[in-house]
């Protein structure tokens, strides 16, 4: 499916100068799904094919209070300093993602429903009659088509993702794993994610919850 444009008055610019190093930041608002998103572009990607990516969906959780119980955080950690390392990449931050689509405070009752009853991530959403993955990647896609990317390698450990930017028009020449160390913390937790909603996770091969 091929993507329109984004509207140019729906986005803004600048720079942002961080501890790995100075970005171009672009935030829009998305005609899709009306979230504000921002992409953050290190070197030329304009007219970029093979463009190391990742489209991290928004986990205040992990990303901001560093989170023991998924590895959100170290993945957006990972991906922006191999974007660096690259010299050239794209990462999209998708809000609007939290817990993959339920929101916040959905989010913290699936929490608390996992420490009460023992249900897994996907359990403890379906409990509360919430579906357990309402993300839409269509912003992502959007995003990268402004900046001029045409084809990407993609930071992920989600085939899903990869399938669903495709669908919108970005080609996936491969995908490039972003594998974190398990923990005590998060293991059952991706072990979940491996073993129910499909991911990718072959360094947790032997370990079940």
């Amino acid at each position: 499916m091929s993507e329109q444009s984004m509207d140019p008055d729906a986005v803004a610019e600048s720079v942002l100068a961080t501890r790995r190093g100075t970005f171009r930041m672009v935030a829009f608002r998305d005609r899709g799904d009306g979230q504000e998103h921002v992409a953050l572009v290190f070197g030329d990607v304009h007219e970029g094919e093979d463009v190391l990516v990742r489209a991290h969906s928004e986990c205040l959780t992990g990303d901001a209070f560093a989170a023991l119980r998924c590895e959100c955080g170290d993945q957006l950690e990972a991906a922006l300093e191999a974007v660096v390392r690259e010299g050239r990449g794209v990462l999209v931050y998708l809000r609007g993602h939290e817990g993959r689509g339920i929101g916040l405070v959905d989010k913290v009752r699936t929490l608390a429903l996992q420490d009460r009853l023992g249900l897994d991530t996907v359990d403890s959403a379906t409990e509360l009659g919430l579906p357990v993955d309402t993300r839409d990647y269509g912003p992502a896609a959007r995003a990268l088509l402004y900046l001029g990317v045409r084809s990407v390698r993609l930071m992920s450990n989600n085939p899903d993702k990869l399938r669903a930017l495709e669908e919108h028009g970005i080609k996936v020449v491969s995908r490039v794993p972003l594998l974190m160390p398990a923990r005590a913390e998060n293991i059952a937790y991706l072990t979940a994610k491996r073993d129910r909603l499909g991911h990718d996770l072959p360094h947790l091969d032997g370990s079940r919850g």
